[in-house]
């Protein structure tokens, strides 16, 4: 999930900088500026903060002005060829910077460095240092290594790193809503998926230290936060340590262990006037009781992202996805059943090795069935050291592969009509988030169901909840008119 494109802080100087430009130290400090890049999903530009805080507390600054930047650094995605292929390209356009400036340090962090090791220094010369997930506070020494012209690698898996203890600076932020990482890794060993291998083992968070960044992006004024992990229904928090390592665990602290509902429950309570939202759901973890907690917390958002991948038993065995077409429609139905008015995402992988045309008829069967609001759509991409990789050929040709998508996107934008329809006439609440890309004089923002919806601006501002009455639509977007402030959220 995610966008290729780039996010940074603002030109402001977050570090200070003393006052003495005589010394050598002070000259030092101040060209000490990062510039970051992310890409792929939400985790990698949580990530980014993390690396921003990191790097601050080293002295630097961040800017988004890539021309002022002694570091720059690159957050990576390998969950597609696409991804890495994006951040090539754009690797290729730091070499030319650089060589105007050899000064310039360039690292690679994330997924992709992660995936491919040293062996990133030896196929991209201008790259300096390569940095995995798990070893972001390892950058201030890797920096200096640089600086020493000594090997710059660190792609070390952690056991329990969660970052935890680090206060995210938050890039180019709108100051309304906030990611909040709760988990990291997963244990899932989806068979197209590299994740685990780039991110590790599942580990959860210290719920004291979710609650404490929570309360700090309160005070600042923000609105809304989405709890985020690759798979956030495996929240699992005993103490600490990986989730595999449970079964190990004492009688106490089995019993006073909290799982995903316990930990949505503690947040929507402690902060009653922030809006909560939560992804990624992978069907095989989410529980009813997370449903019910929904249900019952007027803060928590009508939402959930419910990758499925496929409408087919066959392929979902394939993949090593661990639930059923049956179960998931009992999922679903549950889902309608106590959130009727909930917004429902999806992942799809079209052209799957060996997916046959009944497999894809399947898929577009069950999209038919949930009418999904809107979805992730992807045609299969083979990543290198996925078990898909080593053991399932790649036997569908491209074409195929592009014709079947077209046909779920084409499928996905009659259903997103079809959702959106729903509202004409209706009254929602709308969390204003930005100025419209339609229009400077419109407001833009989201239901609690994810829909974007844009209305002329009038008296109200970024912040505000809005009741708004939809005139018309698109298959993405909803258009309506301000009626009040909201007394919901």
């Amino acid at each position: 999930m995610g966008a290729d494109k780039f996010k940074s802080l603002d030109n402001n100087l977050v570090s200070e900088i003393p006052n003495n430009h005589n010394s050598k130290k002070s000259i030092n400090k101040t060209l000490k500026r990062a510039y970051i890049e992310s890409y792929g999903c939400q985790m990698n530009f949580a990530d980014s903060e993390v690396v921003a805080s990191i790097l601050i507390k080293d002295g630097y600054s961040i800017t988004k002005k890539l021309d002022e930047a002694s570091l720059i650094l690159v957050n990576t995605c390998s969950i597609r060829e696409k991804a890495e292929n994006t951040v090539r390209k754009r690797l290729e356009y730091f070499e030319s910077i650089k060589e105007k400036n050899s000064k310039i340090t360039v690292g690679v962090m994330g997924c992709m460095a992660e995936r491919l090791k040293k062996k990133f220094l030896e196929e991209e010369k201008i790259v300096d240092l390569v940095v995995g997930p798990d070893a972001y506070k390892d950058i201030p020494r890797l920096l200096q290594e640089v600086e020493n012209e000594n090997e710059a690698v660190n792609v070390l898996l952690s056991k329990d790193e969660t970052y935890g203890d680090i206060s995210p600076i938050r890039l180019n932020s709108n100051g309304i809503s906030a990611f909040v990482s709760i988990t990291r890794g997963c244990d899932n060993m989806c068979t197209f998926c590299v994740v685990p291998f780039t991110r590790g083992r599942e580990r959860s968070r210290d719920p004291k230290s979710i609650l404490n960044e929570i309360e700090d992006l309160k005070y600042k004024g923000y609105k809304e936060v989405t709890l985020l992990g690759q798979n956030v229904d495996s929240y699992l928090w005993y103490g600490g340590g990986l989730k595999k390592d449970f079964k190990k665990a004492t009688s106490i602290q089995r019993k006073t262990a909290l799982r995903f509902h316990n930990l949505l429950s503690i947040v929507a309570e402690a902060f009653p006037k922030i809006r909560i939202r939560f992804s990624t759901s992978n069907p095989q973890d989410m529980s009813i009781k997370v449903i019910k907690i929904m249900a019952k917390y007027e803060n928590i958002c009508n939402y959930i992202h419910l990758p499925v991948q496929s409408g087919s038993n066959r392929i979902l065995k394939k993949m090593n996805r661990k639930h059923t077409i049956k179960e998931y429609f009992q999922l679903i139905d549950s889902i309608r059943e106590i959130l009727p008015e909930c917004g429902i995402s999806h992942d799809m992988i079209a052209g799957f090795p060996t997916e046959t045309i009944q497999d894809h008829q399947d898929t577009l069967k069950l999209m038919d069935y949930v009418k999904y609001d809107f979805g992730f759509m992807f045609a299969y991409s083979e990543r290198p050291g996925t078990m898909a990789a080593k053991k399932i050929n790649d036997n569908i040709d491209e074409k195929i592969k592009k014709k079947r998508l077209n046909e779920i996107i084409k499928k996905q934008q009659k259903h997103s009509l079809y959702r959106t329809k729903q509202y004409l006439g209706k009254i929602v609440c709308v969390l204003i988030e930005k100025v419209s890309k339609r229009s400077e004089y419109f407001w833009s923002g989201r239901t609690q169901q994810n829909t974007v919806v844009v209305f002329p601006k009038e008296n109200y501002k970024p912040g505000d909840f809005v009741d708004v009455k939809i005139k018309s639509c698109t298959s993405a977007t909803l258009i309506g008119k301000a009626i009040k402030i909201s007394n919901r959220i």
